[in-house]
C-alpha cells in the first residue's frame, strides 16, 4: 500500500536514505531484541534525515523503533497544509523503516547496538570463576562445566547437513535441554544467566563459548582466538536430534564417526578429547564416576600421560564399564581407552604425553574450529547497507 502511493521504489528510498543518515549519524545507542521485546534501551540522538527527525521511541509494550516527525523548515513552509500533510506520507513511512533499517544493520541479529564491552564480560566471568562459590563447587571451579557447556553446545554440528552448532544456542530449549548427553549443563547455563541479563546486547550463543574459552585459559590452557558473531534462535525448532554427542560406552569407531560428521581428523580428535584432563564424571549425569586426572581444574596434557603410563583395570561396580588406576582415584571411559588402543590415536597420544606445548597448540586450534562450526561471521556489521549498493 504504501509503494502504491510512492513516487520511489522501496530499495531505492532504503538506499536514498541510508547515504544521509551514514553521513551524519553513527549509531551508538543499545536496543537489544528478545522475545519480542525491546529492553537495556539507551537514549541517543535523534536523527536529522532531509528535514525529518527520526527520534527514537521505546517502550516494552511497543516495538516500534523509529518515530517519524516533520520538522518545519525553509521546504515545507513553502508547501501547502495538503502537500505538508499528506503528499510525502508515504516517503516518510518508508523513510522511517530505512532509518530502522540501518539502525538494524548496525549488530549481528537480533540487536541494535554498538559492539558490546567484551573485556568487560571476559572479566565478569572471571569473576564467576574466582567467586566463593566456584571455589565450594565439585572441584573447585565452575571451569569445568562451563567448558562442557561450550563443548556440547558446538559438538552437535554435521557438515553435510550444515545444522546443529553454538551458533543458535539451542540448548534452552527441549528437546536438546533434555537429551542425556547433556544432563547436568542447567548449572552452567544457569550460572551464566545473570551476565547475560546485564549484557541483553550479546547472544547466547556467544556468551557460551566464551566462557567456556574464558575458563580454559584461566584454569592453565591456552588462549583460544574466541570471536563474537553467533545468533541466537527463538525456539526448539532447530534442536540437533539426539545422539549426535559423543558416547563415551563405545570406542574408536564410534569416535571417529562422531568427529568426522564434523569434519574433524584424527590429531584433531585426540587433541579435543584431552579437555577431559578437567573435570569429573557423575554418576547422576553420564552414569560414570570419578576425575580422569589427579588435577581435575588444572589445564595440562596430564591426560595423555595417565592414558600411557598408568596401569587400567576394569572397575568392578554396579555402574557402566570404566576403567580404574590402582588406587580407584581416576578413571577412564571405554572412548578414552580408544585413545590408546588404535594404532593411529595412540601415536598422537604419545606425541602429545612429551610435549604440553605442542598439545596446547593443537587444542588451540581444534577448539576454535569446533565452537565456530556453522557460524557465518559477519566482519562488518553494515552487510546490509552493502546489499543495497551503499559503501
Amino acid at each position: 500500500k504504501i509503494l502504491k502511493h510512492s513516487n520511489m521504489s522501496l530499495t531505492n528510498s532504503l538506499r536514498t536514505v541510508s547515504k544521509q543518515v551514514l553521513k551524519n549519524y553513527k549509531p551508538y545507542s543499545a536496543i537489544a531484541i528478545s522475545n519480542n521485546s525491546f529492553s537495556n534501551y539507551q537514549a541517543s540522538p535523534s536523527l536529522n534525515v532531509s528535514g525529518y527527525n527520526f527520534s527514537k521511541n521505546y517502550s516494552q509494550n511497543n516495538l516500534s523503533v523509529v518515530n517519524l516527525n516533520e520538522q518545519n523548515n525553509n521546504n515545507n513552509n513553502n508547501n501547502n497544509n495538503n502537500n505538508n500533510n499528506y503528499s510525502y506520507t508515504a516517503q516518510n513511512v518508508i523513510a522511517g523503516l530505512a532509518a530502522a533499517s540501518i539502525i538494524s544493520a548496525c549488530a549481528y541479529q537480533n540487536i541494535v547496538a554498538e559492539e558490546a564491552n567484551w573485556d568487560q564480560i571476559r572479566k565478569e566471568i572471571i569473576d564467576l570463576l574466582d567467586s566463593n562459590a566456584s571455589g565450594e563447587y565439585e572441584d573447585g571451579s565452575f571451569g569445568p562445566v562451563l567448558i562442557r557447556l561450550a563443548w556440547h553446545a558446538s559438538g552437535t554440528y554435521d557438515v553435510k547437513t550444515k545444522t546443529g552448532g553454538s551458533n543458535g544456542a539451542t540448548m534452552r530449549f527441549r528437546p536438546e535441554s533434555g537429551h542425556g548427553a547433556n544432563a547436568g549443563l542447567s548449572v552452567a547455563r544457569s550460572l551464566l544467566e545473570p551476565i547475560k541479563q546485564r549484557h541483553p546486547e550479546i547472544s547466547y550463543a556467544d556468551l557460551w563459548t566464551l566462557a567456556g574459552c574464558v575458563a580454559i585459559e584461566e584454569l592453565g590452557g591456552p588462549h583460544i582466538n574466541w570471536r563474537p558473531g553467533r545468533t541466537d534462535e527463538s525456539s526448539g525448532e532447530a534442536c540437533p536430534p539426539d545422539g549426535r554427542l559423543p558416547d563415551a560406552a563405545q570406542g574408536q569407531d564410534h569416535v571417529r564417526n562422531i568427529f568426522y560428521r564434523m569434519g574433524f581428523d584424527d590429531r584433531e580428535i585426540v587433541a579435543l578429547v584431552g579437555c577431559h584432563v578437567l573435570g569429573r564424571c557423575h554418576t547422576n549425569r553420564s552414569g560414570y564416576d570419578g576425575p580422569w586426572t589427579n588435577s581435575p581444574i588444572t589445564f595440562s596434557n596430564d591426560y595423555f600421560c595417565q592414558l600411557l603410563e598408568v596401569n587400567w583395570t576394569e572397575r568392578n561396580w554396579a555402574g557402566p564399564k570404566q576403567y580404574k588406576d590402582p588406587n580407584d582415584q581416576i578413571m577412564m571411559t571405554p572412548a578414552d581407552m580408544a585413545l590408546i588402543r588404535d594404532p593411529a590415536f595412540r601415536k598422537i597420544v604419545e606425541e602429545y604425553a612429551k610435549d604440553e606445548k605442542k598439545f596446547f597448540d593443537d587444542f588451540a586450534k581444534a577448539f576454535k574450529k569446533l565452537i565456530e562450526l556453522g557460524v557465518s561471521f559477519k566482519k562488518e556489521p553494515h552487510g546490509l547497507l552493502k546489499s543495497l549498493g551503499i559503501n
